[in-house]
């Protein structure tokens, strides 16, 4: 499953999310407004920057502001590793 993470004012991560639920991917979404080791997370990730979206793949792996394509590209490679 993939985690994104997002935040109430960011319009790429409701975009984001209104594709994921279009492509039937299942995700989780986490605030990192509300969530301190969430914006952490992000942070750690992104050279200090609380950049949203930022999803999470199981693997450990994460990409920033990612289209749909590059996800559904990653989780293939993900599927066949």
């Amino acid at each position: 499953m993939l985690t994104m993470y997002s935040a109430s004012w960011c319009g790429h991560c409701r975009r984001l999310r209104d594709q994921l639920d279009r492509a039937n991917i299942p995700y989780e979404v986490i605030d990192i407004e509300k969530d301190e080791q969430a914006a952490d997370y992000v942070k750690s990730v992104n050279g200090g920057n609380a950049t949203v979206p930022t999803v999470r793949f199981a693997d450990g792996s994460s990409m920033t502001n990612p289209t749909i394509h590059e996800i559904r590209a990653r989780l293939v490679r993900l599927a066949i590793g």
